[in-house]
């Protein structure tokens, strides 16, 4: 080793004193490169590079779709009256739906981002939208002795809260939080048929699946135990309109009342978009014309310098 250590020392010692004119081997570097390839080469690469990502892509996608542990169902997408480009809503569904969470939703629910005055011109008029406030007790104040108190509601108020605070709500409902209702089609995947499958695939669990008392199965769920107990049924209430109170029906109006509640701007955005289509059609054949006819001359045109003689 000693000796080894010896003629390397030497060696690097001769080529310094050489002035580096001596130069270490070098090995030899392949420079390959795609463009260098042929036709043929650059086909069969390219078609395994397609075959390794589809094929990998395939395999993760079918992994994904058969995992044991996954038993959510994703909702499917309902033909909605509204879900056309130029289709409103459908307003007496609105006004049903309204009257469904009034009367189911509310007792568990809030919406303290919608007011009574949000109703007006949609589902009730000015007269049934006071009269629907009055029914509230609202506190207000204070007043002149500092004291607060009880008025009936007006227009301008809020939907009244169930629950004064969040853990009051907790402890009502075996420490789950009801969640808002004002954007709730916004806020879910899927949005009204999220919500509508949700009220209606209440079902008994499968084999093997155990719940725990206080719980219930609901495959379109996340985590498929939810705590809420099944909230409609075949005639849960008496509609105003006399229309026949299904599950399907009361799930239907009141996924159309909040869908109009998370997007209230839902048919005016697409009577607008209607004018702008309406117009598009008018203004684009005119700047076309403008552009390929008055235009041409100016663009066209030869400028030429002609220098004094």
């Amino acid at each position: 080793m000693a000796a080894a250590c010896l003629v390397l020392r030497r060696s690097l010692r001769g080529a310094v004193l050489q002035g580096g004119r001596t130069a270490w081997p070098v090995a030899p570097q392949a420079n390959v490169s795609f463009s260098a390839l042929s036709r043929g080469r650059k086909v069969a690469l390219s078609t395994l590079g397609i075959l390794v990502a589809g094929g990998s892509g395939l395999a993760f996608a079918l992994h994904q779709s058969v995992k044991a542990s996954e038993l959510e169902l994703h909702p499917p997408s309902y033909p909605w009256s509204h879900s056309g480009f130029l289709s409103s809503l459908d307003h007496a569904s609105i006004r049903r739906g309204y009257q469904v969470y009034k009367q189911v939703c509310a007792a568990c629910h809030s919406m303290e981002y919608l007011a009574f005055r949000n109703l007006i011109g949609v589902s009730h008029t000015e007269a049934e939208a006071k009269a629907l406030a009055e029914e509230f007790e609202i506190q207000d104040g204070p007043d002149e002795n500092g004291e607060m108190f009880l008025r009936p509601g007006k227009l301008s108020d809020y939907f009244p809260k169930p629950y004064a605070n969040e853990e009051a709500a907790r402890a009502s409902n075996n420490g789950a939080l009801p969640p808002d209702l004002s954007y709730i089609a916004n806020a879910r995947h899927g949005g009204e048929d999220y919500i509508f499958s949700l009220l209606t695939g209440y079902c008994d669990p499968p084999a093997g699946v155990t719940i725990r008392e206080g719980l219930y199965y609901n495959p379109y769920f996340p985590g498929q135990a939810v705590g809420m107990a099944p909230p409609i049924y075949n005639e849960v209430l008496e509609y105003e309109d006399g229309t026949p109170a299904t599950m399907s029906q009361v799930a239907k109006d009141v996924s159309t009342f909040l869908r109009w509640a998370s997007e209230p701007e839902h048919d005016h955005r697409k009577r607008m978009g209607l004018k702008v289509l309406m117009i598009s059609s008018i203004l684009i054949p005119l700047i076309y014309y403008m552009k390929r006819h008055r235009w041409s001359v100016l663009k066209s045109r030869k400028i030429a310098y002609r220098p004094p003689k």
